[in-house]
């Protein structure tokens, strides 16, 4: 059996064949005390209606395109 580098190599490659490849995030830890005064900050200072139009946005494209899907 490879080594886990080797089998990680294979799998890159296999996925570049399918046309995938690989991304990497690095995030804020959210079990962190610090990150979740932060983002509680930053929630606070949101716009309700500014919010609330890009949520009635999102909503009105999604429908959109998933009756594109079913006419498919």
């Amino acid at each position: 059996m490879p080594g886990p580098a080797e089998r990680m190599r294979m799998m890159r490659e296999r996925r570049r064949r399918q046309g995938r490849r690989e991304l990497r995030l690095d995030v804020p830890d959210p079990r962190l005390r610090s990150v979740r005064k932060r983002v509680a900050a930053q929630v606070a200072r949101l716009n309700r209606r500014n919010e609330d139009e890009a949520l009635d946005w999102i909503e009105e494209v999604s429908e959109f395109d998933a009756a594109n899907r079913n006419e498919q």
